[in-house]
């Protein structure tokens, strides 16, 4: 009679913190997935104002993309342990994301001075709903780019956990994908 040890298969766990992310992630995709069903629901309804989207969202939405590889080009060079390069792409990404949210300021008021308003129309009502609600988000990834960037410069850093590192891409990548997917999805429905 043989007796056969089995031995438990560990699984790969993830990190409760990354867990969470992924939760809120999947929380924020169903809140921006009921403002476009809603949007495409009353726009069926009729009353619908149609305008073009002002050329700065363009370069906006460049401006996004770029600091993503940004973002990616810093968490990689922190994960190689080259700690300049990753302070410097951090930084730029920094910028890139606080320029990509003066563009979208810059937007909205080319929007107002075609006289496109938030109280007017539900178009424009809901433009401006689903793209603020957006830019809170953008502004919430800037805060937390400035944390960390701030955090990069004030000590060495003797353990290279990149726990955190990798929450905060996946976030910006997240508002990145997020911003494309509203683009595309405002441009169709022009």
């Amino acid at each position: 009679m043989s007796s056969v040890v089995e031995t438990p298969v560990e699984r790969k766990k993830i990190h409760p913190q990354k867990f969470a992310m992924w939760l809120a992630i999947g929380s924020i995709m169903m809140m921006f997935a009921g403002f476009t069903s809603f949007f495409i629901a009353r726009k069926a309804q009729g009353n619908w104002v149609y305008y073009t989207m002002p050329t700065i969202f363009y370069f906006s939405t460049v401006v996004i993309v770029l600091s993503s590889v940004t973002m990616f080009v810093s968490t990689r060079a922190f994960k190689q342990r080259r700690i300049p390069l990753y302070k410097t792409m951090l930084g730029v990404t920094l910028l890139l994301g606080i320029l990509f949210a003066v563009l979208q300021y810059m937007g909205f008021k080319e929007l107002y001075a075609h006289n496109i308003k938030i109280n007017g129309n539900p178009s424009e009502s809901l433009l401006f709903v689903i793209f603020g609600a957006h830019l809170l988000h953008i502004v919430g990834g800037i805060i937390a780019l400035l944390i960390v960037f701030l955090r990069a410069f004030r000590r060495n850093i003797k353990v290279y956990n990149t726990t955190g590192l990798e929450i905060l891409a996946t976030y910006w990548h997240f508002v990145d994908v997020l911003w494309i997917y509203l683009f595309v999805f405002f441009l169709a429905n022009q």
